[in-house]
């Protein structure tokens, strides 16, 4: 009985002595897990953010404005201003086969907008209803401008989002209401919903969309616009399809061949490429990380379960004495590696859940952000986590393992 009372205060002891590098061990693995799902969470949640930014809008488009010229050219100094006209979208329609949809826009800004005794500043568009096919709206109410619409030069309109908050502020739903705006009565047929994007010729959300041939016969520009829309048909060569185009309105404008400041083009594929790339460099580096912080923290269970092993030898060797096989003291130790790394690793995964699950909210309620943002991790990320806490814990323990189980008992009867 004395000798069981003298082994119980020992194992106290033991832990008593490691317990401070069994804490900073322990906190090893948990920044580990915390520092590697915080982010993996927060690149989901930017790429949330990026895709809402993107969201509806295709990416096979080439956007295509009209700049002052660079070079002299055709009788003509350089620093000329020029237009794009409704001739150009028919002779890339008619010239171009890789071209799919091309269409026109055009913009008015600081109109002031008014329904009763309510006002906006906002951004007047001009679009066609072809317009869908490069940028898809998001109706909260209602619905787009349809041909007829443009057809029939219809004084109708569709709203965005910020503009509709500021007009109704009671969220009521404004479709037949009336509102006005560069003289004239407009009439609502739909609320876009999306929350800033892609700013083309102006946020979507401080936006008012009219018939295009309505702005143009107000404006009195004669068929003349700022910017020109245009897809590329599956399959085709969006490079191909941009070199013709560039020629066509060289030819047409007179300007330089070689001028490219004088045509600015914007293609949204070499956008979405660029942004794919940048998030798979930054899930290999967060790996990358995330691995390193968790590898010098298992380094550190293993060096804390090695002491343990070494302040335990007279146990081990009596456990072997009475019949103890190796495997069973090799069990001991590896569950006991696995059982600090996973104890460790599950606070940092709750505790990384709870904040990402406290960011996305916090985003989720900015005005500027839809209630669709989200950073938390997906289920088999968490799974896959918990596999690799196993994983390291194993490979953690198996080193001191191997050493309690090459202990013999009358080496640890002589070293008691």
């Amino acid at each position: 009985m004395r000798f069981d009372i003298d082994r119980y205060k020992e194992i106290i002891d033991t832990l008593s002595r490691n317990r401070s590098r069994t804490l900073l061990t322990g906190f090893g693995i948990f920044w580990g897990i915390f520092m590697l799902l915080i982010m993996l969470g927060g690149g989901n949640g930017l790429k949330a953010i990026l895709n809402q930014n993107f969201a509806g809008f295709t990416s096979d488009a080439i956007i295509i404005g009209s700049s002052r010229t660079t070079k002299p050219y055709g009788g003509f100094k350089r620093d000329r201003y020029w237009s794009l006209d409704k001739t150009d979208i028919e002779v890339i329609k008619t010239l171009v086969p890789e071209a799919d949809i091309v269409t026109m826009m055009d913009a008015t800004w600081g109109g002031q907008i008014t329904y009763s005794d309510k006002s906006y500043n906002g951004i007047i568009k001009g679009l066609t209803y072809e317009y869908v096919g490069v940028e898809s709206p998001q109706p909260l109410f209602g619905r787009w401008i349809n041909e007829v619409d443009c057809t029939q030069e219809r004084k109708v309109c569709v709203i965005g989002k910020r503009v509709w908050s500021n007009l109704f502020p009671e969220g009521d739903d404004p479709t037949g209401k009336y509102i006005q705006f560069m003289g004239s009565q407009f009439q609502v047929v739909g609320v876009d919903g999306r929350n800033g994007g892609i700013n083309i010729n102006g946020s979507p959300d401080q936006s008012v969309v009219i018939p295009y041939q309505i702005l143009d016969r107000i404006n009195n520009k004669g068929g003349k616009f700022d910017i020109l829309c245009m897809t590329v048909k599956p399959g085709a060569d969006s490079e191909v399809a941009q070199e013709k185009v560039r020629g066509l309105l060289s030819r047409r404008h007179s300007i330089a061949p070689d001028d490219k400041a004088a045509i600015m083009m914007l293609d949204t594929r070499k956008i979405f490429k660029i942004v794919d790339n940048l998030f798979k460099g930054v899930n290999i580096l967060v790996i990358l990380v995330g691995l390193g912080t968790l590898l010098a923290g298992a380094i550190g269970v293993s060096n804390i379960m090695m002491v343990t092993v070494k302040e335990r030898t007279t146990e081990i060797g009596i456990r072997r004495a009475i019949g103890a096989t190796p495997k069973m003291i090799l069990g001991q130790i590896i569950t006991e590696s696995i059982g600090l790394t996973i104890l460790a690793g599950m606070f940092g995964i709750l505790f990384s859940v709870f904040i990402l699950w406290g960011a996305g909210n916090v985003v989720s309620n900015l005005p500027d952000f839809s209630s669709g943002i989200s950073f938390q991790i997906g289920f088999w990320t968490g799974i896959a986590v918990l596999l690799m806490l196993v994983a390291l814990g194993v490979l953690a323990g198996l080193a001191p393992a191997l050493r309690a189980m090459n202990i013999k008992p009358v080496d640890a009867m002589r070293d008691e």
